[in-house]
């Protein structure tokens, strides 16, 4: 991942630079595994990461509550059964420490860390097109060449820091969820402040309501929610999953959203009343994403199937908030469609609301206007007295953590002010005038949101490992997509986006959570089964669309 933090290595003096292979930015889900894959190439190859060990998300992700909501069955690298079946989870959706604990494990198995360096941010990476070589520099001055540049930073690795005026005059302690620190904070009995409703600011409130002395909760956009069933994990569980391990490889490739389920309840229309409320219901009481990624599809085109099923989650919602009109009003959202933004899994959330030390801000009516040193002051001018500000604001989603990186490519074209008029790849992979320079986690792919996310990393790593070692089999040096498949995707993307209710909605999906990020939804809705199927098939071909010299 590569973000601004604390951390910072020792200044290091300018020298000749190092010259490698490829260079592999983060050490991720993603950037591990493509570090492996490259290394088993024979190819010299270093990973760089900001954060002083491995993780990715689940290193900076350290706020309390933090867990992921994929299965530990199928949140899992797929290349060696072995490592699979020898990692034994404690439940169903393990939290952040068991999940950094899990990377460093297969980091240390596979002998990774000794070609990371830590604590080392990428400032700039230019392409050389006389030399054909990228030059990488560090925020320290660093200076590498590289024949490859390998971009793993993350989909939701750019958190957003500097929304509200006045945050640096606040008296008290102010955190942001993306940046938390490694060392414990106590909330125990203070007054405490959240902002921010989404997945992360959910998993935050349910965890910190019981130690807090109070609680003011900003809320701007309500959420649909699932309760998390989250059982225990025995040796004897896990080695039934382990049997399983290669029927679910292949299945998590071929599904819409990367899982082990999909939507296989039949059609909408061809189902009574009491078929449809019989499979929401099992669906439900699952306690996992499959109500919204395996019920029925129809609910992302068809307005009144939305509504059908948005009517059955608000009234789930309803019943917890024990019909608290105020509550409800605030907190059940009616103005966009179960589905078309990211839905959270949570542990008793709604319930917080009801805790008499607990109050619900409605930042609808009186949005936030500034921190003050004494707290928060909304557009009503009451200033919200509290001693702790947790900030859950969101990412820059998908393009941010790329444009934090002054990326040139040729002719000097920058990517951050490419990026600011229009957000477009060639499938997720390469962006056209970039040579040599891969993505995964990118724009306009499944991976940027849509996906079970070690599902579409692997599947991007191995795809561009393949891509290079047929370019280096066949003697070429370069690969760069082409403008004309690039504009192709594009226009396939948008196509395929502009049939769903999602682009309707104004959500981190379509960037809208970013002041004056172009409008377009990030990740590829077609399905991750589809996608793949596209990849494998260009591969099959010898990489039609990917210009190689």
């Amino acid at each position: 991942m590569n973000i601004a933090c604390s951390e910072s290595s020792a200044v290091k003096n300018p020298k000749v630079p190092q010259q490698f292979d490829a260079i592999v930015i983060g050490a991720g889900v993603a950037g591990l595994y493509q570090l492996h894959r490259l290394r088993e190439m024979g190819m010299k190859v270093r990973g760089f990461e900001t954060g002083s060990g491995v993780g990715g998300t689940w290193y900076w992700n350290r706020y309390p509550g933090a867990r992921f909501d994929s299965q530990a069955e199928i949140y899992q690298y797929w290349f060696s059964e072995e490592l699979y079946k020898s990692w034994q989870p404690s439940e169903r959706f393990p939290a952040q420490p068991e999940t950094e604990r899990w990377l460093n494990y297969v980091a240390d198995k596979l002998d990774l860390k000794k070609d990371i360096q830590f604590n080392t941010r990428i400032a700039s990476a230019h392409y050389d097109e006389q030399e054909e070589v990228w030059r990488i520099a560090t925020a320290d001055g660093e200076q590498m060449t590289a024949q490859f540049l390998i971009a793993c930073c993350g989909m939701l690795s750019a958190p957003i820091v500097e929304r509200f005026p006045g945050q640096s005059s606040f008296k008290g302690e102010l955190y942001v969820t993306g940046l938390w620190p490694k060392e414990p904070v106590d909330l125990k009995g203070k007054r405490v402040a959240v902002v921010g409703t989404g997945a992360t600011g959910i998993q935050v409130i349910q965890t910190i309501a019981p130690d807090v002395g109070s609680m003011k909760i900003f809320v701007r956009t309500p959420q649909y929610v699932i309760p998390m069933r989250n059982p225990k994990y025995t040796r004897d569980d896990w080695a039934k999953w382990g049997s399983r391990f290669h029927e679910l490889k292949k299945r998590v490739r071929t599904t819409f959203a990367g899982f082990d389920y999909d939507f296989d309840a039949g059609p909408w229309h061809e189902q009574t009343p009491e078929q449809r409320a019989e499979v929401l219901e099992r669906l439900w009481n699952d306690g996992s994403l499959a109500l919204w990624l395996a019920s029925f599809p129809e609910m992302f085109v068809d307005e009144e199937v939305s509504e059908e099923v948005s009517k059955f989650v608000r009234a789930k919602m309803r019943e917890r908030l024990q019909n608290r009109e105020d509550l409800c009003d605030l907190l059940i959202p009616q103005e966009y469609g179960f589905g078309t933004h990211r839905v959270p899994l949570e542990n008793k959330y709604l319930e917080v609301y009801l805790q008499p030390n607990v109050e619900a801000v409605d930042c609808q009516r009186a949005p936030i206007e500034r921190v003050v040193p004494e707290g928060i002051q909304t557009a009503d001018g009451k200033v919200h007295e509290v001693d702790v500000i947790i900030l859950a604001l969101g990412f820059d989603a998908g393009s941010g953590a790329l444009t934090r990186i002054d990326f040139r490519g040729r002719d000097g074209r920058s990517l951050k002010e490419q990026w600011g008029k229009e957000i477009r790849t060639a499938m997720g992979l390469q962006v056209h005038g970039y040579p040599n320079l891969f993505t995964t986690g990118a724009p306009l792919a499944p991976s940027a949101a849509l996906c079970n996310m070690t599902t579409c990393l692997q599947q991007q790593v191995d795809w561009i490992t393949d891509c290079i070692a047929y370019a280096r089999k066949n003697g070429k040096k370069v690969v760069e997509a082409t403008k004309e498949f690039e504009d192709d995707w594009v226009r396939h993307h948008d196509e395929t986006a502009a049939k769903t209710l999602v682009v309707k909605t104004d959500s981190w999906y379509m960037g809208s959570n970013v002041d004056g990020k172009p409008r377009r939804l990030i990740s590829y809705i077609g399905g991750v089964g589809n996608y793949n199927s596209q990849c494998d098939e260009l591969a099959s071909k010898g990489y039609p669309g990917f210009a190689m010299r």
